[in-house]
């Protein structure tokens, strides 16, 4: 067998009929470019959106701890993870005025609060301001600004429970960091309609829908409603007013107390929400 001898390649030349090594690595980076432009090329819907991050939602449990309902929140996290978002949940402890104090400025498009809220009520008189509870235990000394500024109020479920803060409209306005981005707004608290006072605050802060009960709601028919309604919003895509009224045709009013699911404001009942959470034009 003939023996092979590798010729020896003079520094610095390229071997006769050979592409020269700049050649190659532009070719190489120009394959590397071409791949990275298709995988960033976008395509219409929110689900495609929120694959490069941009769409987010927050499932605020603040009754996790003493009423939790573990079926519900898997449920809601399917229907929005199914229509395109990224969902963050909050529950018990973490759910304080900090965190409240976060979420405008968070980037999330849609918001559900399980929480508890109410009106406020002194010396045997019910005051028509909303109050949205938080799990942070009640203290003379903290939050002490926002306390003197009325964005703050003690609150408690009853007797039996310690007080812990609540925020009102006014720390909407004033004390939450950043603005809204077109966020859908959810209460699944008592009484968030009664007034629109909580839901104008949302809205002046850049949220583009506020949905919530009229009166008192039993916490098991506010989950079961809350369901269908996220079914209908995110599973079969209806507008906000006609998944209201698909809500309170399927479970109806709250057969204790009476309350009703409202939206707020009227102008918002023919978008769905793909429209509203995504910025005209």
């Amino acid at each position: 067998m003939a023996n092979l001898k590798a010729k020896k390649q003079a520094k610095g030349k390229t071997p006769k009929g050979a592409f020269p090594w700049f050649l190659w690595l532009a070719i190489a980076l120009g394959i590397v470019a071409i791949v990275a432009l298709s995988c960033a090329s976008p395509t219409s819907g929110p689900t495609a959106s929120n694959q490069s991050g941009e769409f987010k939602a927050a499932i605020i449990d603040q009754l996790y701890s003493l009423q939790p309902n573990e079926a519900f929140i898997q449920q809601t996290t399917h229907e929005l993870e199914a229509y395109g978002f990224e969902v963050d949940l909050y529950q018990g402890d973490e759910v304080t005025v900090d965190l409240y104090r976060s979420l405008a400025g968070s980037g999330y498009k849609l918001i559900l609060f399980r929480a508890h809220s109410g009106l406020l009520s002194g010396e045997g008189e019910v005051i028509n301001k909303t109050c949205l509870f938080t799990n942070e235990l009640y203290s003379e000394t903290e939050h002490v600004k926002e306390q003197l500024s009325d964005q703050l109020a003690r609150a408690r479920i009853d007797k039996n429970h310690p007080f812990v803060f609540s925020i009102r409209d006014e720390f909407v306005t004033r004390s939450m960091k950043g603005e809204f981005d077109d966020t859908v707004i959810i209460m699944m608290g008592c009484s968030c309609l009664y007034v629109d006072d909580l839901a104008r605050a949302f809205i002046d802060k850049g949220a583009s829908v506020y949905l919530a009960w009229d009166a008192t709601v039993d916490l098991g028919y506010v989950d079961r409603a809350s369901a269908h309604l996220m079914q209908q919003l995110c599973g079969e895509e209806m507008p906000i007013g006609k998944a209201v009224i698909s809500t309170m045709d399927a479970i109806g009013p709250d057969p204790k107390y009476g309350a009703v699911l409202k939206y707020y404001p009227a102008q918002t009942g023919d978008k769905i929400l793909e429209e509203l959470i995504q910025e005209p034009g």
